[in-house]
């Protein structure tokens, strides 16, 4: 039986070569359902060493808008569920070696193993919302992101995604016309110190997560 806790490897190394064409490839695929996709502040994500990427969420296209907008190669931490629809969504959760994470308790497992890939200089996303918001606006955060924080002391950075909802609107499964841009603001770096409080951290992604989602 498969154990999907176990450390993710390291992407497959045509995730990494041919990462300009998936990127394209995805753009493609969102421009004929009507979304066309911009972006903003790509410059100021570091190109190598542990990163920690933090995104809104509002729909299930966001990791393949995120991994568009982005010039790393991402493990994503995505609800376990996933590994057991089978078909492309466990093929794609497995290949981009996503970490499961269970979303209804604290998954010591998955921020043991995620903030191992950050400590091997990798390049982890989250979505501390935990679930999709249903209007685009940011809903409650769970403090679980303050811990990886603290705990993996690495460079952050926030995204602010827009209007992926609209080719996807929770609870569907198949896009449809979006007809607007999909649009992604990059927010600046920051690394937090050891003494940096929980309140001090949530604060900040939640102020930079509203800001860079609602900007423009």
């Amino acid at each position: 039986m498969e154990d999907i806790d176990k450390l993710p490897e390291p992407h497959p190394w045509p995730a990494r070569v041919f990462l300009p064409f998936v990127r394209g490839f995805v753009w493609s695929v969102f421009a004929v359902f009507g979304g066309v996709s911009r972006w903003t502040g790509s410059r100021r994500v570091p190109r190598s060493g542990p990163l920690l990427v933090i995104v809104n969420h509002q729909s299930n296209t966001d990791p393949l808008f995120v991994q568009l907008v982005c010039p790393r190669v991402i493990h994503f931490l995505a609800r376990r569920q996933l590994w057991e629809w089978g078909g492309a969504v466990s093929f794609m959760v497995r290949y981009w070696r996503a970490i499961p994470i269970s979303q209804a308790t604290a998954d010591r497992t998955a921020i043991k193993n995620a903030l191992e890939l950050l400590r091997q200089g990798q390049c982890v996303g989250i979505f501390p919302e935990g679930q999709l918001s249903p209007d685009g606006k940011l809903i409650d955060l769970f403090p679980g992101v303050a811990m990886i924080i603290r705990r993996a002391k690495v460079p952050c950075i926030c995204l602010g995604i827009q209007n992926t909802r609209r080719v996807m609107p929770d609870p569907e499964v198949t896009p449809r016309w979006a007809g607007c841009w999909l649009k992604g603001n990059w927010g600046e770096v920051r690394t937090f110190a050891d003494d940096t409080s929980t309140d001090e951290i949530m604060e900040w992604v939640r102020s930079e997560l509203t800001r860079l989602s609602q900007n423009g």
